[in-house]
């Protein structure tokens, strides 16, 4: 299954991107996913990617879209996020460290804690790609005489 959805750099959009997500993966995996548990998860590591787009890639050009990409073979899930502008140089990136406070950087951390794979792509004919990466497991149903 694959699907796409072009959305404004606009933060009043991040429902419709939440409901895209979870709406074309709860038609193709329906009750075989444990929605309470996935569904948080992957809406953050969405969310976080989409916000960073348009506050930072897009912070000085608001008119230019978002291309949102969705790919699910099985059960592995593929998410790119496509943007126009100026792009980030991942060598600049050091991580938070827990002991100093720190403003900003903890979106990386949190899109690497929450999915299998996360990569960054810069200058991929004229757009930038964030790729997110994971499997979704199965419910596991429960068998009788173990909680």
């Amino acid at each position: 299954m694959k699907s796409e959805l072009h959305v404004p750099s606009d933060l009043s959009f991040v429902n419709i991107v939440e409901t895209w997500l979870l709406g074309c993966l709860k038609i193709h995996l329906g009750d075989s996913v444990d929605w309470s548990e996935q569904s948080g998860r992957l809406r953050l590591a969405l969310v976080e990617a989409y916000s960073n787009a348009v506050r930072h890639a897009h912070k000085d050009q608001p008119s230019l879209p978002i291309l949102l990409r969705l790919e699910l073979q099985d059960r592995n899930l593929v998410i790119e996020i496509w943007d126009y502008g100026k792009g980030f140089d991942m060598s600049t990136y050091f991580p938070p460290h827990p002991t100093q406070k720190q403003e900003g950087g903890y979106g990386w951390l949190i899109m690497n804690r929450l999915m299998d794979k996360v990569e960054y792509r810069l200058q991929v004919n004229g757009a930038n790609c964030l790729k997110l990466e994971t499997t979704i497991p199965e419910l596991m149903e429960e068998t009788e005489g173990r909680p």
